[in-house]
Protein backbone atom coordinates (compact mmCIF):
# COMPACT_ATOMS: atom_id res chain seq x y z
CA UNK A 1 0.00 0.00 0.00
CA UNK A 2 1.31 3.43 -0.90
CA UNK A 3 0.32 6.74 0.65
CA UNK A 4 1.37 10.34 0.08
CA UNK A 5 1.34 12.63 3.10
CA UNK A 6 1.83 16.38 2.84
CA UNK A 7 2.62 17.34 6.43
CA UNK A 8 3.97 15.86 9.65
CA UNK A 9 0.36 15.78 10.93
CA UNK A 10 -0.73 13.64 7.97
CA UNK A 11 2.25 11.32 8.52
CA UNK A 12 1.22 10.97 12.17
CA UNK A 13 -2.40 10.31 11.17
CA UNK A 14 -1.30 7.45 8.92
CA UNK A 15 0.74 6.02 11.81
CA UNK A 16 -2.32 6.34 14.08
CA UNK A 17 -4.52 4.49 11.58
CA UNK A 18 -1.99 1.66 11.48
CA UNK A 19 -1.59 1.59 15.27
CA UNK A 20 -5.33 1.18 15.70
CA UNK A 21 -5.36 -2.14 13.82
CA UNK A 22 -2.06 -3.81 14.70
CA UNK A 23 -2.25 -7.14 16.53
CA UNK A 24 0.02 -8.04 19.47
CA UNK A 25 3.53 -9.09 18.56
CA UNK A 26 3.80 -7.03 15.37
CA UNK A 27 7.25 -5.90 14.24
CA UNK A 28 7.50 -2.84 12.00
CA UNK A 29 10.76 -2.46 10.06
CA UNK A 30 11.24 1.18 9.10
CA UNK A 31 13.29 2.18 6.08
CA UNK A 32 14.08 5.80 5.33
CA UNK A 33 16.81 8.40 5.41
CA UNK A 34 17.60 10.65 8.34
CA UNK A 35 14.76 13.14 8.72
CA UNK A 36 12.35 11.12 6.59
CA UNK A 37 9.62 11.13 9.24
CA UNK A 38 10.07 7.83 11.08
CA UNK A 39 9.64 9.40 14.51
CA UNK A 40 6.60 11.41 13.35
CA UNK A 41 5.07 8.17 12.05
CA UNK A 42 5.81 6.53 15.41
CA UNK A 43 4.14 9.40 17.31
CA UNK A 44 1.00 8.61 15.35
CA UNK A 45 1.46 4.88 15.87
CA UNK A 46 1.56 5.48 19.62
CA UNK A 47 -1.60 7.59 19.43
CA UNK A 48 -3.34 4.83 17.48
CA UNK A 49 -2.38 2.39 20.23
CA UNK A 50 -3.98 4.71 22.79
CA UNK A 51 -0.68 5.88 24.23
CA UNK A 52 -0.64 9.49 25.38
CA UNK A 53 3.08 9.59 26.22
CA UNK A 54 5.42 12.01 24.47
CA UNK A 55 7.25 10.02 21.78
CA UNK A 56 10.86 10.93 21.07
CA UNK A 57 13.60 9.43 18.94
CA UNK A 58 15.49 6.60 20.67
CA UNK A 59 18.76 7.63 18.99
CA UNK A 60 20.84 7.66 22.17
CA UNK A 61 18.92 5.07 24.20
CA UNK A 62 18.50 2.36 21.51
CA UNK A 63 14.94 1.68 22.71
CA UNK A 64 12.14 3.77 24.20
CA UNK A 65 9.26 1.96 25.88
CA UNK A 66 5.70 3.30 25.91
CA UNK A 67 3.44 1.21 28.11
CA UNK A 68 0.24 3.24 28.50
CA UNK A 69 -1.62 2.09 25.36
CA UNK A 70 -3.68 -1.01 24.57
CA UNK A 71 -0.37 -2.71 23.69
CA UNK A 72 3.13 -1.71 24.72
CA UNK A 73 5.16 0.08 22.06
CA UNK A 74 8.91 -0.50 21.84
CA UNK A 75 10.57 2.07 19.60
CA UNK A 76 14.08 0.99 18.55
CA UNK A 77 16.87 2.84 16.78
CA UNK A 78 19.37 0.38 15.30
CA UNK A 79 21.62 3.00 13.71
CA UNK A 80 24.51 2.23 16.06
CA UNK A 81 24.18 -1.56 15.85
CA UNK A 82 26.44 -3.35 13.42
CA UNK A 83 24.59 -6.65 13.15
CA UNK A 84 21.60 -8.72 14.21
CA UNK A 85 23.85 -10.43 16.77
CA UNK A 86 24.07 -7.16 18.70
CA UNK A 87 20.27 -6.93 18.65
CA UNK A 88 20.00 -10.28 20.44
CA UNK A 89 22.58 -9.01 22.95
CA UNK A 90 20.32 -6.11 23.99
CA UNK A 91 17.38 -8.43 24.72
CA UNK A 92 15.42 -8.46 21.45
CA UNK A 93 13.86 -11.83 22.30
CA UNK A 94 12.53 -10.43 25.59
CA UNK A 95 10.82 -7.59 23.73
CA UNK A 96 9.25 -10.03 21.27
CA UNK A 97 7.99 -12.18 24.16
CA UNK A 98 6.16 -9.18 25.63
CA UNK A 99 3.77 -9.22 22.64
CA UNK A 100 3.81 -5.48 22.09
CA UNK A 101 4.56 -3.54 18.93
CA UNK A 102 8.24 -3.27 17.99
CA UNK A 103 8.91 -0.29 15.70
CA UNK A 104 12.47 -0.53 14.40
CA UNK A 105 14.28 2.43 12.83
CA UNK A 106 17.35 1.64 10.69
CA UNK A 107 16.02 -1.89 10.34
CA UNK A 108 18.38 -2.64 7.48
CA UNK A 109 21.19 -2.97 10.08
CA UNK A 110 19.44 -5.97 11.69
CA UNK A 111 17.32 -7.32 8.81
CA UNK A 112 18.10 -11.00 9.60
CA UNK A 113 16.38 -10.70 13.00
CA UNK A 114 13.14 -9.21 11.67
CA UNK A 115 11.23 -12.20 10.32
CA UNK A 116 7.69 -11.47 9.14
CA UNK A 117 8.04 -7.75 9.81
CA UNK A 118 5.75 -5.21 8.20
CA UNK A 119 7.99 -2.94 6.11
CA UNK A 120 7.29 0.79 6.43
CA UNK A 121 9.31 2.70 3.82
CA UNK A 122 9.27 6.50 4.20
CA UNK A 123 10.68 8.58 1.37
CA UNK A 124 11.07 12.36 1.42
CA UNK A 125 9.53 14.10 -1.57
CA UNK A 126 9.44 17.90 -1.76
CA UNK A 127 8.85 20.05 1.31
CA UNK A 128 6.90 18.15 3.97
CA UNK A 129 5.55 15.59 1.51
CA UNK A 130 6.37 11.92 2.03
CA UNK A 131 5.73 8.71 0.11
CA UNK A 132 4.98 5.99 2.64
CA UNK A 133 4.84 2.40 1.48
CA UNK A 134 3.59 -0.30 3.85
CA UNK A 135 4.11 -3.95 2.90
CA UNK A 136 3.37 -7.26 4.61
CA UNK A 137 1.04 -8.25 7.41
CA UNK A 138 -2.48 -9.62 7.17
CA UNK A 139 -3.93 -6.68 9.08
CA UNK A 140 -3.25 -4.13 6.32
CA UNK A 141 -6.52 -4.93 4.56
CA UNK A 142 -8.27 -3.19 7.47
CA UNK A 143 -6.18 0.00 7.14
CA UNK A 144 -8.36 2.96 6.27
CA UNK A 145 -7.92 6.71 6.45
Amino acid sequence: MEFITNSPAETENLGAALGAILPPGTVLAYEGDLGAGKTAFTRGLARGLGCGDMVTSPTYTIVNEYLSGRLPLFHFDMYRLGSADELWDIGWEDYLDRQGICAVEWSENVREALENAIIVRIEKLSGDSRRITIEGGDCLAALSL
